[in-house]
């Protein structure tokens, strides 16, 4: 927030009118700020969040939402599911269950032997060979696309289509 600056450029006499109109905001902002530096909706975000982490540590399996029904039957807080939802993931408050969930998942297992070793780079040409398989869906069945490389920089490819529909 760039109020505090401003207080502080204010008792370093420097004049509220000229940083604000530095900063592009009015006085009259910055002197509502001084009046009331915590907002309502910040101190029942500050509480709910403060509830909801009590909730949460009796309860870890608990995600948002049996978070924001236990605020309204053991608090007494009444919040929608989505100011829970938005208050848990920026204060970190997950149910234990969903923290492996998400789009970036981990690697399996290889389903192979790495015979490559990762390494590359061929000592001598047409010593090592590395082969890549593709699989696309299309609306008449599946395209199966195979590149082949050897190290001596020769590259053949081949294609083929499955009507597997």
């Amino acid at each position: 927030m760039i109020h505090p600056l401003v207080r502080d450029l204010a008792a370093s006499d420097v004049p509220v009118v000229v940083t604000c109109r530095v900063l592009g905001f009015t006085p009259q902002a910055f002197y509502k700020w001084k009046a009331n530096p915590v907002s309502t909706r910040d101190w029942n975000d500050a509480h709910l969040v403060d509830a909801a982490k009590s909730v949460h540590a009796d309860d870890p399996g608990f995600g948002y939402r049996f978070i924001a029904d236990a605020l309204d039957d053991e608090h007494g807080i009444t919040a929608s599911e989505n100011r829970v939802a938005r208050l848990c993931s920026v204060h970190g408050i997950f149910a234990e269950l969903a923290k492996g969930k998400g789009r970036h998942k981990k690697p399996g297992p290889a389903v192979h032997d790495d015979l490559v070793r990762r390494r590359f780079r061929a000592e001598e040409p047409n010593a090592l060979w590395l082969t890549d398989i593709t699989e696309h869906r299309t609306d008449e069945g599946k395209l199966y696309l195979c590149a082949t490389s050897k190290t001596s920089g020769q590259t053949e490819s081949s294609a083929t289509r499955s009507m597997t529909g």
